[in-house]
This record gives structure tokens, sequence and C-alpha cells, in this order.
């Protein structure tokens, strides 16, 4: 059993300021003294990240297409342990599920299997006594959802805010924050910067969360979010452990394994780090674009999907980090890349020099490729056996020529084989979340040892 303290905010669609209000509370009650655990549902990795910074401790996210509904629960309990408040930031609208399963993938339905009250946040800019009709929807939609209350933003004046609560009283639903226009102000860094403002622990980044954290506790009523928070009851789950897959005891220092990041974390999702440290690996931090060597010793690389690609050009000007990669690959060390890491290895892309670790060439395009993937490994490596069944996350707008190499990584449905896999090389634009196979950390850090040899890029 878990007791944690937990709220779900999430809103009727994308837009009404739920990302900054999950921050901003974080923040707010980080600052006075309550220890604090931020989530995301679904895959995204910036939203993740800002939530772990404003909680000082890792973001996380819960997305029952990548891990399994069944770990959800688990996750939650493993990374909300020791919180006096858990916040679950939701995606897209309450209800929503981008796959089609709204029962099993939906906000709501994580609130559900977390057995957690939900705080809707609702944009009423031009909406009046309507609220209470669309509150009253959302709450009754589903029987088994907890709508413990609404946060209002966007509120236009005293007369405004009177007319809401009233209507809102009426159908007997608290309100718990009441945000006029530019209360919630939009300062977080740019979206293209990703994760890196968190993971470089910039001034900006940290100021942006402040400056949140200060406009929720000037207009969210703390107190009575934390009474309803602590009214959840206890989740009947076990929390998830790293250690579910321990490696074989092995003699001398432990495989050391670079996880491309920087001082406030890594491309990957969180539980990647505990998952190769409870394998049995020492897990040192590397960063693309800055560091001009891999830390010494390194048997491994691993670089996450959520490795911006607007940084390419930063990442084809750090030549000596290039040619160490490069050296690494060539030596048959396991080499695992995913969404811009690929881009990474390739020869070049948009004209500019990469790692050259795959005979590929990167191009830019207008759009972006978004959504999960049901793949089917092509070639055994150590994050797949051939004929593997897994699921996995794309977002990118860069695309390769080839699309795949000899030996390819996936093929799904409706699409060409696509990913590269040469001696100890994984690369591909599919994201995978390795709490859905943690085995695949006990076979990175088994690799990591093996003798060296001798290969050309593929």
């Amino acid at each position: 059993m878990t007791a944690v303290p937990r709220l779900v905010l999430s809103a009727p669609s994308s837009g009404h300021g739920t990302n900054a209000l999950a921050i901003g509370l974080l923040a707010a009650l980080a600052d006075r003294g309550v220890p604090v655990a931020g989530f995301k549902v679904g895959p995204d990795h910036v939203d993740a990240a800002y939530l772990g910074l404003a909680a000082g401790r890792p973001g996380r996210n819960l997305d029952a297409r990548l891990v399994g509904a069944d770990r959800i629960g688990p996750l939650f309990a493993h990374g909300a342990e020791g919180a006096g408040l858990a916040v679950v930031q939701g995606t897209m609208g309450l209800y929503d599920s981008v796959s089609g399963r709204p029962e099993a993938e939906s906000t709501a339905a994580v609130a559900t299997a977390l057995r957690s009250p939900v705080v809707l946040v609702v944009d009423v800019t031009a909406m009046g006594q309507s609220v209470a009709a669309l509150v009253h929807g959302f709450r009754s939609y589903d029987e088994q959802l907890w709508l413990g209350g609404v946060i209002l933003t966007q509120v236009a004046s005293p007369r405004h805010e009177t007319m809401l609560r009233e209507a809102l009283d009426d159908i007997d639903v608290p309100v718990y924050g009441v945000l006029r226009r530019h209360e919630l102000p939009p300062v977080l860094p740019a979206r293209r910067h990703g994760v890196l403002p968190v993971l470089r622990r910039d001034a900006e980044a940290s100021r942006a969360v402040r400056r949140l954290g200060e406009a929720v506790a000037g207009t969210v009523e703390l107190d009575r979010l934390l009474a309803l928070a602590r009214s959840a009851p206890a989740l009947p789950v076990q929390p998830w452990s790293p250690a579910v897959a321990p490696a074989e005891p092995r003699a001398g220092r432990p495989p050391l394994v670079a996880l491309a990041g920087g001082p406030g974390g890594s491309y990957s999702y969180a539980e990647t780090a505990e998952l190769l440290r409870a394998a049995g690996a020492e897990v040192v931090a590397v960063d693309p674009l800055r560091d001009e060597a891999l830390p010494a010793g390194t048997r491994a690389l691993v670089v996450g999907a959520g490795l911006p690609e607007s940084y390419a050009r930063e990442l084809s000007a750090n030549r000596r980090l290039c040619i160490a990669v490069a050296e690494l690959a060539r030596t048959g060390r396991p080499l695992l890349a995913e969404g811009a890491g690929l881009l990474w290895l390739a020869r070049e892309l948009d004209g500019a020099p990469m790692c050259g670790v795959l005979d590929a060439v990167g191009t830019s395009r207008d759009g972006m490729v978004v959504g999960y993937r049901e793949a089917t490994a092509r070639t055994a490596s150590v994050v797949a056996d051939v004929g593997a069944g897994v699921v996995g996350y794309k977002q990118h707008a860069a695309v390769l020529s080839p699309r795949a190499g000899e030996h390819p990584a996936w093929s799904w449905e409706g699409g060409s084989p696509e990913g590269f896999v040469w001696q100890g090389v994984h690369a591909s634009q599919l994201g995978l979340h390795w709490a859905a196979d943690p085995a695949i950390a006990t076979r990175l850090v088994a690799a990591a040892g093996v003798a060296e040899g001798v290969g050309a890029p593929v």
C-alpha cells in the first residue's frame, strides 16, 4: 500500500494553462517546505523535466501506452516515495487519448488508476455561467472519476469572478484558485530548447519556475488543495523497483555507461539511469553539446529521445566528441541512440558533419512526425531479440536517407523498416521507456564488457 497525497491537474483541452499551473504549484509548495514530486501523463520529456526542476527531484512520465497500464500505479509509487504531495499533470483534454483508447490511456484513466482527485483547470475567456455546464459535463461523463474542484484562468475582472463562482457553487464544485489575465506569465524557455535548460540548470529556467511558483502562491488556495490531496485513499500497489532484473555478480569495477545529459538529468526517462545502476553499471553523464570527450573508461553510451533536434549545429561543431563516439562504435561497444541521437550518428545532417557512425544523411523537413508505434524488432540487439514487440514513441522533423541500414532496427504496420543495428549500435528515431522491459539495462551492461572488434560504418 502507498499513501501519498496526490492531485491530477487536467483541463477540457490543451491550452488552458495546466503545465504552468502544475509547475507553479510544485514550486510554491516546495518553497513552503513540502516535499513534492511531479509527473506527466504521456511521453513528453520537456514537461516532465520542468516538473522535476520545480520539485527538486526527477520528473517522471506515466504513459500506459509505453509501459502498460499495470505499471502506472507502481511507477507512481516509486517516484512519489517520501513526498508530501504528488502532482500529476495531464495531457490534452481530460478524456482524450491519441491512440483512441481513452478508457486505458487518457488522463482520466490515469487519475482513476491512482484513485486521485482531479482538479480541472479551465480557461474562462469569454465564458460566464456556461462554466457550470462545462464542468458538470466533465464531472458526469465518467462516474468513476473524482472531480475535486477547479482552478480558473484568464478571469477578466472581480465581477467576472463572482459570476463564475456563483455558477459553480450552484453545482457544488469548489474553486481552488482564480488567476486573472497575465497572472500566469509565459516565462518558460522556448519549447525548441527542449529539456536542455533544465539539464544545464540554466538560470533562465530556474527564474521561470520561481516566477510561476510566486504566481500560484498568490492566487491558489494551497492549504485547501493540500487537504484535498490528503483525502486520497491509500493506493493498493507496491512501488516499482529498478532491481527487478538484477545483474550477475561481476568481478572488478562496474562497467561505466555514459548517459547523454547534464547536471540536471538525462535525455532519457528517469528510470533509465536507475535501471542501469541496478544492473551493475556506473552511470556518468556526458553532454553531447559541451563535453569534448567521453568519460574515461566508457564502455557504453546511451542517448535518449529527449535530445532536441534544434541543436544539430552545436552537435556537429563538437568534432572531438563526434570522433570519440565513432571510435566507441568501431570497437563494438554498446551504443544506443533514440530520436535525434540517430541523426547525431549519421554522416551529416542538413550538410553539417555528424559522427559518421551510420552511412546515412539527415534532412530537416517542415512538419513533424508524431505518434506511437507498435514495432517489431528486425535484428537482434541488446534492445530486443528478433521478433520481439515493443511500443515506442516518435517525434521528429528530420528524416534519414536511407531510412534503415542493412540490418534494420524495427518495422511496423504501414511503414518500411526503420533504424540501424550494427555491431553494438542500435539507433532509431523510436523512443522506448525502459520500465516496459527492464532487461534492456541488464543486457546492455552485460554487453559493455564484450571484447572489442573492428568494423566500418554501415
